[in-house]
């Protein structure tokens, strides 16, 4: 008893550090996450869908905006997010809509006639020389360019995240005044890119002050996504690109055949419940230039993983543990799950059971949902 009665006064002060750090959490700003970053990488309005998509290989990124002379175009979803000389205040360019990897994915895929064969890398080649202007807004998340200021509080940047923006820019030093949270108008002499990955990293920074919350399980805090929808080891990439595109998806994963004769490769099914073999990622073409990817098309997606493994793109970067099936359980706590994606550099994480049948999968929009929503019922 008396060993109990010498710990409470400990516990107390305990919990009165810990609601001060909390406290100090909630009272973050986004320029707190962006310290660190650096400038916007970034392609011309004309450049080729090929170059690109080098750029993006060369950078280690998936996502760049795009960038054209003012007063020419109209920004994604009605932006008007501009880049200004820091003198003088005269804009020098506006960034028109954000190409990601998916869009790249897209306008391989949007024609019938791209189906692996012999005429496939000619068709390729004439797809990638189009200009990247002409490709924004095949998928949706290309016509999200959004900006956040750096006066927003996380739990404000948290809550545009939570609702399947997947990135923003920030601008380094705003012309706007009195701005705070998300905004399709912006004036700045330079931007930084700041995403999903970079919040989750900066709460897990915090892990202290968050861990009454990520202590608990994925299941017991809601984050577990049942509909999960798959291809089969059978499925060609190029249909693997079709169904990601039609579905919206940036990652599919690859579970075992059936067997049965109903059951069509060149569709996406239902995973769940499924023996979980692989994952295709629109992120994989990081791990081959455009001159690679044309031989790849006609493999099966579960080769084209394989196939990315011996790519120097990724020996040299050291990332081939990557493509090792990142999962977790149902009762596996939010902590474990994040540090997962983060360490890994994956996007989602699926859920399995014992026996590796998918059960489900928490995306990175899911961890910052529940996270959110956690930290708020604490505060009231």
């Amino acid at each position: 008893m008396q060993q109990t009665k010498e710990q409470e006064p400990i516990s107390s002060a305990g919990k009165h550090a810990a609601d001060e750090n909390q406290r100090r959490l909630r009272e973050a700003k986004v320029r707190d996450l962006t310290a660190e970053k650096r400038r916007i990488v970034e392609v011309p309005h004309t450049a080729s869908l090929a170059h690109t998509m080098n750029a993006l290989v060369a950078n280690k990124v998936v996502a760049v905006p795009v960038a054209a002379p003012p007063g020419q175009w109209i920004g994604a979803g009605g932006s008007m997010i501009m880049e200004s000389d820091k003198q003088t205040g005269g804009v020098r360019k506006h960034y028109i809509g954000m190409l990601t990897m998916l869009d790249i994915l897209a306008h391989i895929a949007g024609d019938d006639q791209m189906n692996g064969g012999d005429d496939a890398p000619d068709d390729l080649d004439k797809k990638m020389s189009a200009p990247v202007s002409s490709i924004i807004g095949h998928c949706p998340e290309g016509l999200s360019l959004w900006t956040l200021s750096p006066n927003t509080s996380i739990l404000d940047c948290m809550e545009v995240f939570s609702k399947g923006i997947h990135r923003a820019l920030v601008p380094m030093d705003s012309r706007m005044e009195n701005i705070s949270g998300v905004e399709l108008v912006e004036s700045a002499s330079s931007y930084q890119m700041l995403t999903q990955m970079d919040l989750l990293r900066f709460m897990m920074n915090h892990a202290s002050e968050l861990k009454d919350i990520t202590s608990h399980s994925i299941r017991e805090l809601g984050a577990l996504n049942e509909n999960v929808f798959a291809i089969t080891e059978s499925t060609k990439v190029i249909d693997a690109i079709k169904c990601m595109r039609a579905a919206l998806l940036h990652a599919v994963p690859i579970v075992k055949s059936s067997g049965a004769t109903e059951e069509d490769p060149r569709k996406l099914i239902n995973g769940n419940g499924r023996r979980l073999i692989g994952t295709f990622s629109a992120t994989d073409l990081r791990g081959c230039h455009y001159a690679v990817l044309q031989t790849w098309l006609p493999l099966t997606a579960l080769e084209f993983t394989q196939q990315v493994l011996t790519s120097p793109l990724f020996s040299e970067s050291n990332t081939t543990q990557q493509r090792e099936l990142v999962t977790c359980q149902v009762d596996s706590p939010l902590s474990e799950v994040i540090g997962k994606a983060l360490t890994k550099h994956v996007h989602r994480v699926w859920v399995v059971d014992q026996q590796r049948l998918l059960l489900g999968l928490v995306s990175l929009t899911d961890m910052i949902r529940v996270l959110r929503t956690s930290i708020l019922a604490d505060f009231q």
